[in-house]
């Protein structure tokens, strides 16, 4: 992953960037904010975790897939057993992605996590275990979309290179197999 996003390169998909990180920031504004217009933690509580839950479904559902062309969820199959499943573009298509666009999705999920894993260490100093109730839930919704995107990502890595070694081996067996009728 680059860590600086490529020079001169626009956002091809600018209204989704803005909404993957519309939620996350306001999730994080509202939080740091709240505390100045609220007394009731409940309302605190409510709005932040609806804030944070709203941007865990637009990034797996919506900006993912839109940004980085993946998407992921988790099933339970009839053994009662938790199965990953994994959709990705297909080699072209990821090869087109605008990097601008997957530097801002990937960033934008770390960072998030990081930001709440501070709120959550201020919040034990602070001895304040109503806020460090608020802040393990939105960091555990920002960790599964770290989780999922990041085993989706791999999936499509290990699809691409599976995918590279079926072609070249075709290739090697077409080539040995017409060589051999030309004789």
């Amino acid at each position: 992953m680059d860590l600086n996003p490529p020079p001169g390169e626009n956002y091809a998909n600018p209204r989704i960037c803005f909404f993957h990180v519309l939620f996350k920031a306001g999730a994080l504004a509202f939080y740091i904010l709240s505390a100045l217009f609220f007394d009731s933690f409940v309302i605190i509580f409510v709005v932040t975790v609806l804030l944070s839950a709203l941007d865990f479904w637009v990034v797996k559902n919506v900006s993912g897939r839109i940004l980085v062309g993946l998407r992921w969820w988790n099933e339970i199959d009839d053994n009662g057993e938790s199965v990953w499943k994994f959709e990705c573009l297909d080699q072209e298509s990821l090869a087109r992605m605008n990097k601008k666009d997957s530097w801002l999705f990937w960033w934008t999920l770390y960072l998030t996590a990081v930001v709440w894993i501070f709120f959550g260490i201020f919040s034990l100093i602070r001895f304040q275990a109503d806020y460090l109730l608020v802040v393990g839930v939105c960091l555990t919704l920002s960790i599964a979309n770290i989780v999922g995107f990041t085993k989706c990502r791999k999936d499509a890595k290990k699809q691409i290179q599976q995918f590279a070694s079926q072609t070249i081996a075709n290739r090697f067996s077409s080539t040995i197999q017409s060589a051999f009728s030309v004789v």
